[in-house]
Parts: C-alpha cells; sequence; structure tokens
C-alpha cells in the first residue's frame, strides 16, 4: 500500500514557474493530472525530520497514480511512514467529513491514528500559540472548488496568520480547482467580510487554493499585513480549462461534478427562502420552494433529513422548482434561476434573509434583483471590478489558462 506514495518522484512545475507544456499530443498522450499530495519526493525531506500539524479533511488522500482513484490518506499514510505528525486541523465537516453545513466541529482524537484533532470551525478559527507550540511545520492539504464564500479558503487565511505569528513554515499541497475555468460575480465589499467571504474577490475566484494562499501574502491580506512562510507543492500536468471531475466529494453536500458546477450559481438560495436541494439526493443541483407556484414549475421535491442535512430546510415539505442535474457544464455564475424564483414568489419581501448579503459580497445584487435590473446589466456591472481582479491575480497563477 504504501508504494502509493513514491509514484510521484520526477520534478513538475514549481511555486514559482509555471508549467511547461509539451507540443501538441493527442488526448492519449497528455500525462494524467498530479495533485501536490502525489508529489512526496518535493515535501517528504521537509517533513522528514520535522514535528508535523496538517490541515486536513477527507479530500487530502495520495492517489495510487494519475489514473486510479485508489488511494491512501495523507494523514494515515504520513504516519505509517515515520513521519512526525503530532496532530491534525479540522475545517468546516471535520475531519473524516461527518459535520453537516454549519456545524460545529469538536476537537477530539481521531480513532485510527489515535492523534488529537484540533477544530478549526466553531469558536476556534485560527490555531492558537500553544497549539502550535510543539509543532515545527503545518503542512495545508484541502480540496477547494473555487468558490469564495466556501470556507476552506477562510480556513486557509487564519492558517496562514497563525503560522505567521508563531513564525511556523506553512506547506500547501495543492489540487486544482474544478471551477478554474472561470472568473465570475461581484466583488466582495470589505464592509461584508466574514467566515463566507474575507478578501475582496469575486464569487468565482478561479485560483487553485496553493494560487490563492500566494495571493493572500503578496496582497498582505493577514493581519499587520504579515507574511507568512510558504510553500507550495504545485500540481503536475494541469492547467485551468482541463475539467476535473473530484474523486472525492469535497464536503457532504457536494455529491458529483454537477453539483460543484452548479454550486457558484445556487448557492445564492441559501440567502433566500428557496432550497438548493439540501435533504435530497441532488444537492446543489435542483432549487424549489412551498412558495414557488405549481403552474410555473413542473419539478417538485420533498427536502427530508440525510448525510449532510439533519434539518434541511422546508422539511417534509413538498417544494416546486427546477432540476439541473442535466444541465451542461457552466462557464459563468447564472442568474436566471434566482431571478425567476424571485419573480415567481407572491411574498417577494420574505424571499431575501440577511445571510443573501454575506454570501454575494455587496447589497448591491440584492437591490438589483428587488427593482427588476436585467441580467445583462446586473452582470455589466461586475466588469470594472472584474478587470481589475484579473489583472492582480495574474501575478500569482502557476498554471496555464487558454
Amino acid at each position: 500500500m504504501m508504494l502509493f506514495l513514491f509514484v510521484a518522484t520526477s520534478c513538475g512545475n514549481n511555486a514559482s514557474s509555471k508549467n511547461s507544456h509539451s507540443p501538441a499530443v493527442s488526448p492519449s498522450e497528455i500525462a494524467p493530472i498530479e495533485v501536490g499530495a502525489n508529489r512526496t519526493a518535493e515535501y517528504l525531506p521537509l517533513i522528514s525530520d520535522k514535528r508535523v500539524g496538517i490541515v486536513a479533511n477527507p479530500t487530502s488522500v495520495i492517489f495510487r497514480d494519475g489514473k486510479s482513484r485508489e488511494h491512501t490518506h495523507l494523514v494515515d499514510s504520513l504516519v505509517k511512514l515515520g513521519v512526525n505528525v503530532q496532530k491534525v486541523f479540522a475545517p468546516e465537516h471535520g475531519f473524516r467529513g461527518t459535520a453537516d453545513a454549519g456545524e460545529k466541529v469538536k476537537d477530539g482524537k481521531d480513532p485510527k491514528t489515535g492523534l488529537p484533532v484540533i477544530s478549526l470551525y466553531g469558536s476556534n478559527r485560527k490555531p492558537g500559540p500553544e497549539q502550535l507550540a510543539d509543532i515545527d511545520v503545518v503542512v495545508f492539504d484541502l480540496q477547494d472548488v473555487g468558490v469564495r464564500f466556501y470556507t476552506y479558503i477562510s480556513t486557509l487565511h487564519y492558517v496562514m496568520e497563525a503560522c505567521a505569528e508563531n513564525n511556523k513554515p506553512l506547506i500547501v499541497l495543492d489540487r486544482p480547482n474544478p471551477n478554474g475555468h472561470f472568473v465570475d460575480g461581484p466583488i466582495l465589499n470589505p464592509k461584508y467580510k466574514s467566515f463566507v467571504g474575507m478578501h475582496p474577490i469575486p464569487v468565482a475566484h478561479g485560483m487553485t487554493i496553493g494560487e490563492y494562499a500566494r495571493m493572500i501574502n503578496g496582497e498582505k491580506w493577514l493581519a499587520r499585513s504579515m507574511q507568512c512562510p510558504l510553500q507550495v507543492v504545485a500540481c503536475d500536468n494541469y492547467t485551468k480549462d482541463m475539467p476535473y471531475d473530484l474523486p472525492i466529494k469535497p464536503s457532504p453536500n457536494l455529491p458529483n461534478a454537477q453539483a460543484v458546477n452548479l454550486y457558484p450559481s445556487l448557492c445564492f438560495f441559501e440567502g433566500t427562502n428557496v432550497s438548493e436541494g439540501r435533504g435530497t439526493e441532488k444537492q446543489f443541483q435542483v432549487y424549489g420552494s412551498p412558495d414557488l407556484p405549481e403552474t410555473k414549475y413542473s419539478y417538485s421535491f420533498v427536502p427530508k433529513p440525510n448525510f449532510g442535512a439533519k434539518n434541511p430546510e422546508h422539511n417534509g415539505k413538498l417544494c416546486y422548482g427546477e432540476d439541473l442535474s442535466k444541465n451542461g457544464r457552466l462557464n459563468r455564475i447564472e442568474l436566471k434561476w434566482l431571478i425567476r424564483a424571485y419573480n415567481n414568489t407572491a411574498g417577494k419581501s420574505a424571499f431575501f434573509n440577511k445571510f443573501f448579503v454575506k454570501l454575494a459580497g455587496t447589497e448591491t445584487l440584492q437591490k438589483q434583483i428587488e427593482d427588476g435590473t436585467p441580467e445583462k446589466d446586473i452582470r455589466k456591472s461586475w466588469e470594472k471590478g472584474l478587470e481589475t481582479y484579473r489583472t492582480v491575480r495574474k501575478k500569482y497563477l502557476l498554471y496555464k489558462e487558454s
């Protein structure tokens, strides 16, 4: 089993250079993507004689090879290799991934390895000095989905800040962004900074988590403009336009590639009275509400408690809406479903809740929808901010994009 650890010994690109690409070849000759965790020759020498803390969840794995989905967990593998892992830090949903969205993750002990697990979701979002005192280096390996309100990049921020404050080096093992092929959405207004939006970026930011770490450092977004001692172990054979179907779901309610691709568009419904499919088998692939009329929506569903949603919105109620599970791959954020749902809701004053502005990162989007602003004009209002962001973003990219 531990042979899984040594399949990735060749050098690819690193944190300070772009991927190199061969002349045009047939798809069958293109080398498979190699995630940062698989490139063990790059990071084992950096941690082999160190006391290590690892920020990890179920996606933190080493694959048998670039084409197989067989894997071992990073923490389990390093422990078996004799690496001195001191503890695990767990983000939203927990280390082994059993917690609902928004559910407090508790400290504990991992039953498989016996390692202490420190929660970074709840009252303690940043490792404290006492939690880093027995650690020489922190390894960060989480599969992100490229969306501002997906909280793993907020956890990244606080881990970087803790490392900067305590002079601990951070190694980020990079993974592809399944939504890395587009940049879209309104830019966050710092007035609405929260754990679901910490930085002035668009909803779909178009960066891997390793690139994003470089941006946090480079733009001096950490407290007191501190710099984190950072090294990124980049993916190999990856470009941003490559479709990437996540081998392991990144959280309980993103079960497949369709849900991940629709997430930047449908998550806005969490700031409304409309369900985005939690409590069904099609999370983030359907939307609906008891307040939407049957006469205008042929699809219906009834949310019920399930894994990842112990008490889903509209629990046990018949909801009318749309099934988007067969929708084609999106290359931008779609607002048409949100606008249509608002326009078809009789009690419009109860449609939005306070969470919507946090998700949007601005109060403008809600006002535009309430005022009946056409989608094309809403999108036009994003253009200047997106242009500025793309210019800044270029400085931190590690991978080629079309």
